[in-house]
């Protein structure tokens, strides 16, 4: 008997003994059972993760046809958009003030609630991006500029700007049809 038939059976008797949960694959499960076919087992407890390798045999291979789908059977919301972006930027920001730390980081947040929002708005076949620009409220000026590959007939955007005594936020949301 090799070292690692001993050491399976070890496992084998304790997993006997123990009734419990087992960290040993399906497969080594079953070449244990195969090798001590004589022996019966009451239980064996095991547990299967998803993180284990799962052979491509038991999956059946998926393939997606084309739908020649050239123009988007829903259009962006503009109007349901630009009120949650309006929505959005007054309960975050309402009563902030302007610290740079703290506004760095509620860009990002704001930016992932927004597009989490509007994606929840389940509109097909679009790739949505949003942007958030937060800064300073002085007497200073500031440019915002975009340029992307653009169809006029099914790509859009919204935007929305807020302003409190402090700082301002603009909020900018693109909708990409993606054929």
């Amino acid at each position: 008997m090799t070292d690692r038939n001993i050491a399976k059976e070890k496992a084998a008797k304790l997993l006997k003994k123990q009734t419990s949960v087992t960290s040993l694959s399906s497969a080594e499960v079953k070449a244990i059972n195969r090798a001590n076919q004589n022996e019966k087992f009451d239980s064996i407890s095991s547990v299967s993760y998803l993180d284990e390798p799962q052979p491509d045999e038991f999956r059946p291979t998926v393939r997606y046809e084309n739908s020649y789908h050239m123009q988007p059977a829903k259009k962006v919301p503009y109007g349901r958009i630009k009120n949650l972006m309006r929505e959005v930027l007054e309960g975050y920001l309402a009563d902030e003030r302007y610290e740079p730390n703290t506004c760095k980081q509620m860009t990002k947040t704001i930016s992932d609630v927004i597009k989490a929002r509007v994606k929840e708005m389940e509109i097909p076949r679009y790739k949505i991006i949003c942007v958030v620009h937060i800064g300073q409220l002085l007497d200073q000026s500031m440019r915002i500029g975009s340029r992307c590959l653009w169809d006029a007939s099914c790509d859009t955007f919204a935007m929305h700007e807020f302003k409190n005594s402090s700082l301002y936020a603009i909020a900018s949301v693109y909708g990409i049809y993606y054929e």
